[in-house]
């Protein structure tokens, strides 16, 4: 469907304004992002899911056209605007396909509000907390960030870093230039309380996710950075009956990364599950 059309919506939420774009018609399909990048991140898949179903690209809070964070949050809240856009919408249930943070909030969406979930698509994410080294790490990151006032320099190359392993460095280029398009988009300050509430303030969610009832596919990269295959492994055994697949030659990002290989993976997982 290279003739996509996708229609602003801005919907208020407990964590401010968020900007929707959405597509098509039929059961709904609402994709959240990684932090640092937007709902242009699932463009690929809205132009694959359109024709059959109504897609919801979410900017999530404080990114992209969203209203800017002013203070910390939790994922309840998170899991909470998912309920308000829908409610909005006048959708009453929905599919959920969430990369990073967007599959913590899937899962944590799903454990909350299974009457609202039909199945969940969870890449590239965890239910575990931080490590120490880490919360340190992106606390620092952070109040640089802030103090610059947007990423630039050697930042823009640890985000990539964090993103992409070496096969799409290698063999996607046009990966890492996305990236960098939604650096440059992002608004340093918001973006502030964003990743210090998804990395250092990130909850242990594996026994909250061991109530999810739904469908659930957990999707890895073999070469993501960010959250190896043994923690995404372990987020996997502590939801109920869920799928695990591991993609080769893929990092943090399967959604840009292998579009057609994750649209694909996303049709028959929902075909397969009865959804």
């Amino acid at each position: 469907m290279n003739d996509l059309t996708l229609q602003d919506r801005y919907i208020p939420t407990v964590l401010g304004r968020l900007r929707l774009r959405v597509a098509g018609q039929g059961p709904a399909i609402l994709f959240w992002p990684s932090l640092l990048m937007d709902g242009s991140m699932w463009l690929a898949q809205a132009r694959h899911f359109a024709p059959s179903h109504t897609v919801i690209l979410v900017d999530s809070p404080g990114h992209g056209g969203s209203e800017a964070l002013t203070r910390l949050f939790t994922f309840e809240e998170c899991a909470q605007c998912i309920v308000q856009v829908l409610d909005a919408l006048g959708i009453d249930r929905t599919h959920l396909v969430g990369n990073s943070w967007g599959g913590m909030i899937g899962g944590t969406f799903a454990a909350l509000y299974p009457q609202r979930i039909g199945a969940a698509v969870l890449m590239n994410a965890t239910a575990s907390r931080a490590p120490l080294r880490q919360r340190l790490e992106f606390r620092l990151l952070t109040e640089i960030v802030r103090l610059l006032g947007s990423f630039r320099g050697p930042f823009v190359g640890k985000a990539i870093k964090a993103f992409v392993g070496p096969t799409t460095a290698r063999e996607r280029p046009q990966v890492a230039e996305q990236i960098r398009a939604a650096l440059r988009r992002i608004d340093a300050q918001s973006v502030y309380w964003a990743v210090n509430s998804v990395v250092p303030a990130r909850p242990d969610q594996r026994a909250l996710f061991g109530r999810i009832r739904t469908p659930v596919l957990v999707l890895a990269g073999i070469e993501d950075p960010t959250f190896p295959v043994p923690e995404t492994t372990e987020m996997a055994q502590a939801i109920p009956g869920a799928e695990f697949l591991v993609m080769d030659g893929t990092g943090h990002l399967a959604g840009l990364e292998r579009p057609e290989e994750v649209n694909a993976i996303v049709e028959s997982f929902l075909q397969r599950s009865g959804a």
